[in-house]
């Protein structure tokens, strides 16, 4: 999934509380809770790990899988105010 420059420039200092704060408002529940890691899933099947860490932000690789596991669009990052 690949998103604009503009995009990438706003989601690049995104913080796992911020990551996981949206997950949660998008229906995502947690699964299971060991140390950092945390596992989220959707009643549809769908898992994807977080590694926990309040005020750290992902690598931008990092970043990008996470978004292609959760299946975002740009209109859902819109929607979730995780870009403007």
């Amino acid at each position: 999934m690949a998103f604009p420059k503009h995009i990438w420039d706003q989601l690049k200092n995104i913080t796992s509380k911020e990551l996981i704060k949206a997950l949660e408002k998008d229906g995502w529940q947690r699964d299971v809770k060991r140390g950092a890691i945390q596992v989220y899933f959707k009643p549809n099947g769908k898992r994807v790990t977080i590694h926990h860490h309040p005020k750290k932000t992902y690598g931008p690789k990092t970043l990008q899988s996470l978004f292609k596991d959760i299946g975002w669009k740009e209109e859902d990052l819109r929607r979730l105010k995780l870009i403007k």
